[in-house]
């Protein structure tokens, strides 16, 4: 495949979410002013739950067996008689940009340059590698982790929680999961496709998120689930919905490249409960550039099954340096070079994107790849051993004013992380 050249320069806004057709109206799901995360049993029946507190069940646990939960919308904040243990955790949930609860995508200030339409299939090396990445692939050690891991993640499914993708780009034919897995919790429906028009709002950050999965394991399969709309804001039932519907329909790595400056406890439970299964969750840090990070990445060094299977991703660039935009703080554990990562966009075509969540995909097939090859270690040690094995940023006085900021060690290394935990 000839070097694309740059036919047209796109500006986007990545605080905003991806929106689709530019003819179609986004279709959106009935968005209760609260949700209600609530503690029932095998002997709670959903028309029970939803008549004891007046709102609609959201979703009911499968197979439960001792206290499950289950979320319930309410149009508003329920009767204090109901007691806090009959009512559950109670959250604001709609498009709350400054107030707790609220899930929005962060995706600060970046530059996405549109190529024209590609027909071809691609692949992250060889003839049909996207030559942009060379560098960031070269200085992960991707070509190199794909021969160590030649399954190319085969056998696991990344659940990629965002805006949608366009389910129709070449690129993907052959990767998504099933027809029937795919979940639109924000249009309600099973089409989780992008919404928007090119240039306008973050349009596109879905395909691309999944495409950087998708050029790290390229045997993996995507379980697309759209959560955002095309402000850029997503509710926390929707959110919950999809991380727990992704657990269920059997993905081993869930990538969430959004977040929120303040903590949802229901989200925090719904992925307690899915690490708890052994699945793994990678966050990004958020961007901006703020010695914080956004949620739920800062849940990552929690005690229990969060600390060992949620991974918090920071951005770095080609020098290793912190990335302009990229949030830091003591307790990130990894970063990875974010900035300008081509990947599929919408109508066929590849453009670039910079942000925390470009990092964090890279994560996310990173441990496909680990998961498709067999392990060597212990399950819950696989992320602490991804940021243990990466490449030093500190050395020499680098990146001095972030020490200790960017990670237990820095940048992602591919190379290293499979070595260490992967049967060769």
């Amino acid at each position: 495949m000839k070097p694309v050249i740059p036919t047209a320069l796109l500006t986007a806004s990545l605080l905003a979410a991806c929106s689709s057709n530019p003819t179609t109206p986004a279709t959106q799901a009935a968005r209760p002013a609260f949700v209600s995360a609530v503690q029932v049993t095998a002997t709670d029946t959903p028309a029970a739950v939803a008549q004891r507190l007046g709102g609609t069940i959201l979703s009911w646990p499968t197979d439960c067996t001792g206290s499950c939960t289950a979320l319930v919308g309410l149009a508003e904040r329920p009767a204090a008689t109901l007691g806090a243990q009959s009512a559950g955790t109670v959250e604001a949930n709609r498009d709350v940009f400054s107030g707790g609860g609220s899930m929005t995508a962060v995706m600060g200030g970046s530059r996405a340059y549109i190529f024209g339409d590609s027909q071809t299939p691609w692949s992250s090396s060889g003839e049909n590698a996207i030559p942009e990445n060379a560098p960031l692939w070269q200085k992960i050690g991707l070509e190199q982790a794909h021969s160590m891991a030649p399954k190319l993640g085969a056998g696991v499914t990344v659940a990629v929680i965002d805006s949608g993708i366009d389910l129709t780009h070449p690129a993907f034919q052959d990767s998504l999961t099933d027809a029937s897995s795919w979940k639109d919790f924000y249009g309600a429906d099973n089409l989780p496709q992008e919404e928007g028009e090119i240039g306008v709002g973050g349009y596109g950050h879905g395909t691309n998120v999944a495409g950087i999965v998708m050029q790290v394991a390229p045997a993996a399969k995507i379980l697309p689930l759209r959560v955002l709309g095309p402000d850029g804001s997503g509710d926390v039932a929707g959110v919950a919905q999809a991380i727990l519907y992704a657990a269920d329909q059997g993905a081993k790595v869930i990538n969430l490249s959004l977040g929120s400056v303040e903590n949802s406890s229901i989200v925090e439970d719904v992925i307690r409960q899915v690490t708890a299964r052994g699945v793994y969750v990678v966050a990004s840090a958020g961007n901006a550039n703020q010695n914080s990070i956004s949620y739920p990445a800062a849940l990552a060094t929690r005690k229990g099954s969060l600390g060992e299977y949620l991974l918090s991703v920071g951005s770095s660039d080609l020098n290793d340096l912190k990335s302009s935009f990229s949030n830091y703080a003591r307790t990130l554990e990894i970063v990875g070079p974010g900035e300008n990562v081509y990947s599929p966009y919408p109508d066929g075509r590849v453009a670039g994107w910079s942000g925390t969540s470009m990092a964090a995909p890279m994560m996310a097939g990173g441990l496909a790849l680990a998961l498709g090859q067999g392990l060597k270690v212990s399950g819950k040690d696989l992320t602490k051993k991804m940021a243990e094995s990466a490449f030093d940023v500190y050395n020499n006085g680098a990146n001095e004013a972030y020490k200790d900021m960017l990670g237990v060690k820095g940048r992602v290394d591919l190379v290293k992380f499979l070595k260490d935990t992967t049967q060769q």
